[in-house]
């Protein structure tokens, strides 16, 4: 019991720092000796639940605790909450409006609003998509600290493509991330499907982790990118008080 009791406070000790930090700090804040944090974080990173930054000698969440949090959020409370906001984003704009979560390196679709009369979209509820390849991933990595980053994206490698454009390697996607920080929201454009476009805001919680992303997909040019993005802001905005609640 003690041990199980000791990994639970390491994972929520992680999860609500802003970057990964030092096992020699985990053991101080958490008044652990310094034995048992290694052994329980060289555990935990066997099952792929911390990462060992070797270079910053430093941990942080691993792939399997953002498996964690999909499964969390499949089972009902983001998705409760967000699907009436992403139903009136889509009522409001005329266009396709989703809810994602991240999973190890994709994106998990919870809830799915499709306008009358748009495109078909590949987007369903429950479907998995290379979080690099679409805004809402975009929205969701920007918002991660970048050793995060580098650990979901080591190398050339981890980059899966759908139409062939997107970011190839870990530098160009720092270089994605970078605009997406500076605007205040993600884009992307035909590198999910040909033609479709999209825009995403990321939803944290209350630590300031991102913890899904609000988009709308469109085809043409008959809306702007701002203001769909405005709108796509807003709802996330909305959807991060409500879960501060």
């Amino acid at each position: 019991m003690p041990a199980a009791e000791h990994t639970l406070r390491i994972l929520r000790y992680l999860a609500g720092r802003p970057a990964p930090v030092a096992a020699s700090a985990i053991a101080r804040e958490l008044a652990l000796p310094r034995s048992t944090v290694y052994h329980l974080l060289r555990t935990l990173a066997l099952h792929g639940f911390v990462v060992h930054l070797r270079e910053d000698r430093r941990w942080g969440l691993g792939t399997s605790a953002f498996e964690l949090a999909g499964g969390y959020a499949r089972q009902q409370p983001l998705a409760r909450l967000g699907r009436p906001l992403v139903a009136a984003l889509s009522d409001r704009l005329g266009e396709s409006a989703h809810l994602a979560v991240m999973s190890g390196g994709d994106v998990l679709y919870i809830v799915e609003e499709r306008a009358p009369r748009r495109p078909a979209l590949v987007t369903d509820v429950g479907v998995r998509l290379p979080a690099h390849l679409t805004a809402s991933g975009r929205a969701m990595l920007a918002a991660l600290p970048r050793e995060q980053v580098r650990a979901l994206y080591p190398s050339a490698s981890a980059f899966p493509h759908r139409t062939g454009v997107g970011p190839r390697n870990p530098r160009e996607l720092r270089e994605v991330l970078r605009d997406v920080r500076t605007r205040g929201y993600a884009t992307e454009d035909s590198e999910v499907a040909d033609g479709l476009r999209s825009v995403g805001a990321v939803v944290r919680d209350h630590n300031g982790w991102p913890v899904a992303a609000v988009a709308v997909t469109w085809a043409g040019n008959d809306v702007t990118e701002t203001q769909l993005a405005d709108a796509v802001r807003s709802t996330a905005s909305v959807l991060e008080a409500r879960l501060a609640h």
